[in-house]
């Protein structure tokens, strides 16, 4: 049974049985930067895939195994902490063109709804701000268990992927190709491996 409870087609969520292993999550998480992920994907040239990650962030979770809904996201990532492992490339992406990281440091996401999609699947709706510009976002997750890892840290993990259009956040530099089409994608897909531990 998925973190926020499995949903069947005659039931509202707060209909469906939650298990007692899902109650027994409930509560307050931290990221662990060293076991997770924040990335994505661009299209370069049309005909290839350019990923990178960053290197800095934090994030906070609150899970709430009998009521679902209630469960909370923030993540807040340095921007200058880019890297898609060229030094030219990323230090482009940090300037004027793209996302002036010393007018604007931080990318931020700030969860606003938590859904159940059945099984282990899930849904969350939130703000993302980039730029100083806030737009909502939504990403499926996969709940992908929980264990207490040797040193005795309680940890619950999760993937995730969205897709949005940078350009929506005022992310539009780009530059022609002689044989049609545009240097960078518009779409830009996001993915999110995160391992977080909760909170004594």
């Amino acid at each position: 049974m998925g973190l926020f409870g499995r949903k069947d087609d005659d039931k509202t969520a707060t209909d469906t049985p939650v298990s007692p292993d899902l109650v027994a999550l409930t509560g307050d998480y931290e990221l662990d930067p060293a076991h997770t992920t924040i990335g994505f994907v661009a299209r370069h040239a049309m005909v290839t895939n350019v990923k990178g990650h960053f290197k800095e962030f934090s994030g906070q979770l609150h899970l709430d195994g009998a009521d679902p809904s209630k469960s909370t996201a923030s993540i807040d990532v340095v921007m200058n902490s880019i890297d898609t492992g060229n030094a030219d490339r990323d230090n482009h992406l940090r300037s004027a063109d793209f996302f002036k990281t010393d007018e604007f440091p931080t990318m931020t996401f700030r969860s606003t709804k938590a859904e159940a999609l059945g099984g282990d699947r899930y849904r969350i709706t939130g703000d993302l701000t980039i730029l100083g510009t806030t737009r909502p976002i939504t990403i499926d997750l996969e709940f992908n268990g929980a264990a207490k890892d040797p040193f005795g840290n309680e940890r619950v993990g999760f993937e995730g992927k969205a897709e949005i259009s940078r350009s929506e956040w005022g992310l539009t530099w780009n530059a022609a190709l002689e044989t049609g089409g545009m240097l960078v994608s518009d779409k830009i897909k996001l993915v999110f491996d995160i391992s977080a531990i909760r909170k004594s």
